[in-house]
């Protein structure tokens, strides 16, 4: 498995640098996926694993969004500067400083997938696909399902978790060890957890600007200005071929995950089995083997009909 980029460095977005990664050859003919990672707030490494798609000739781009990673750090902004135009806007200049905006595809994982189908509604030229990896479709939807998910932990879990979140003490060793064992059921099945998470993990803790900003201080405890955010309404006006993918066991559940399937005219749902929030390194040869698919489908390369819903997400 070949990791090793062909090009990196930094691109200007406004006066400040996005940092990015290429995999792959943008020269071959096939049009890159361009990868957004989760957070708001996390980094790229932790998706790391889909540049095993370039050897299979699918060039791939990484990036890491405005505040965190290689990107410029801006810990002094405050939320009216941390907004969902803010990270469109970047994706736009991305895709134009790399010379890739007349075609290429969009993996958005977590928030990222909300961003990619915010991006994806507005019908740019160039866009060839979409892929929505693990995400809520409606973050009043994911709060309510946050609930019911915690309601499943241990008591005295759910009790460390409250008495520290009223407390306004969720920076404590007790509250991340109670947060640690919804993460073990609900964000990465796989213990201990890959080295890859680790790293956007830690990138996230030593800089939680954007999201204690925009989510709040766990995945479950949403208190961010995306608090009451939504792209349900948008979802109609996608029109490129989608795949969705979560996991049986997912934080993204069903109900998180179904207006997609629902909304989006040419959509297909696949549910991984024995993973949860991190298909791909939960099940990495399944969750390649269904992007595969999909990639093959979408450039024509074998034979393959309209994308329709095979599961039922139940």
């Amino acid at each position: 498995m070949s990791r090793r980029p062909t090009a990196k460095g930094t691109v200007p977005f406004r006066e400040y640098r996005t940092w990015y990664r290429v995999s792959g050859d943008l020269s071959g003919g096939r049009p890159p996926l361009v990868v957004l990672h989760g957070g708001p707030g996390s980094t790229h490494d932790y998706l790391l694993p889909l540049c095993e798609l370039s050897d299979a000739g699918q060039p791939v781009i990484h990036y890491d969004q405005l505040g965190n990673g290689g990107s410029t750090h801006l810990p002094e902004k405050g939320a009216d500067f941390w907004t969902v135009r803010l990270f469109l806007d970047e994706l736009d200049n991305l895709l134009g400083r790399l010379g890739v905006a007349d075609g290429y595809l969009i993996f958005g994982h977590s928030w990222g997938g909300m961003l990619g189908a915010a991006h994806a509604a507005t019908r740019p030229r160039g866009l060839r696909g979409l892929i929505i990896a693990n995400s809520p479709a409606s973050m009043p939807t994911w709060r309510a399902e946050m609930v019911r998910l915690r309601a499943t932990l241990p008591r005295e879990v759910q009790e460390t978790l409250a008495r520290h979140e009223a407390t306004g003490t969720t920076d404590s060793r007790a509250y991340f060890d109670a947060m640690r064992v919804f993460f073990d059921r609900y964000v990465c099945l796989v213990n201990p957890w890959p080295r890859e998470y680790r790293a956007s993990f830690m990138e996230m803790h030593n800089n939680p600007t954007v999201y204690y900003t925009m989510n709040g201080p766990t995945e479950f405890h949403v208190v961010g200005t995306l608090r009451d955010w939504s792209v349900v309404e948008l979802l109609p006006s996608i029109g490129v071929p989608t795949l969705i993918i979560s996991g049986r066991h997912d934080e993204a559940t069903p109900e998180s995950v179904r207006p997609f399937r629902d909304l989006i005219p040419d959509s297909h749902w696949e549910i991984l089995e024995n993973s949860s929030h991190l298909p791909h390194l939960e099940e990495p040869d399944r969750f390649r083997e269904v992007l595969l698919a999909y990639l093959a489908t979408v450039h024509g390369t074998h034979p393959g009909t309209r994308a329709s819903d095979a599961a039922t997400g139940s």
